[in-house]
């Protein structure tokens, strides 16, 4: 199965989500790497996962500001990607040897400065947000066409096809949700999305 866009689920926490995911032919699929987190998924439990999928990349989500935190999450985590939200870690974490997705706010004043600094050493940008303005979407069409960007926020079925053909965008970023319970999942909010971008 295709899908018409680069497809990054994240937030994974179970097998079911990951399958699922791997069967609706997304791309990537986001595990957070940081014990604080309610999502986090240790080494051992991504590894029994990553037996189980096939044809997805996996990419390790991880929030902190310490270079060598994030140099010691890689040698643990077995991944494709690795995805960080302080650019500070730029350009020294680029030598790591993995592909970098650095997460930024759509609010953050700086975010046009960090498109433009860090454009050479990340493979894309995931910009997430609260609300998809028109404001935001007229600027996020000039981002599109000269950086990778991944839209993390504003997903709407209803406008899906619509904002794939007016921007240039890379990709869109959804989230995993945990388990009701062992093997039982609720994917509505995934599947609506995912269906509509199903290729025939």
């Amino acid at each position: 199965m295709a899908l018409q866009t680069l497809v990054k689920v994240s937030n994974i926490t179970n097998l079911s989500d990951a399958r699922y995911c791997a069967g609706m032919g997304v791309e990537m699929i986001g595990f957070v790497m940081d014990k604080f987190s309610n999502d986090y998924t240790p080494p051992e439990k991504l590894k029994e996962i990553q037996s189980w999928v096939a044809g997805v990349q996996i990419v390790g989500e991880t929030e902190t500001t310490d270079y060598n935190e994030v140099i010691a999450l890689l040698q643990n985590y077995e991944i494709d990607l690795l995805q960080i939200a302080d650019p500070g870690l730029l350009p020294r974490i680029a030598d790591a040897g993995k592909p970098i997705i650095l997460k930024v706010k759509a609010e953050s004043t700086y975010l046009e400065d960090y498109l433009k600094l860090y454009g050479s050493f990340v493979e894309y940008f995931l910009i997430e947000g609260e609300e998809l303005s028109d404001f935001f979407l007229f600027r996020l069409k000039e981002y599109a066409q000269e950086h990778p960007v991944i839209l993390g926020f504003g997903i709407d079925a209803d406008k899906i096809h619509e904002l794939l053909a007016d921007t240039s965008i890379k990709g869109i970023a959804l989230k995993g949700t945990h388990e009701i319970r062992p093997g039982y999942k609720d994917y509505d909010e995934l599947s609506e999305i995912l269906e509509l971008l199903e290729i025939d």
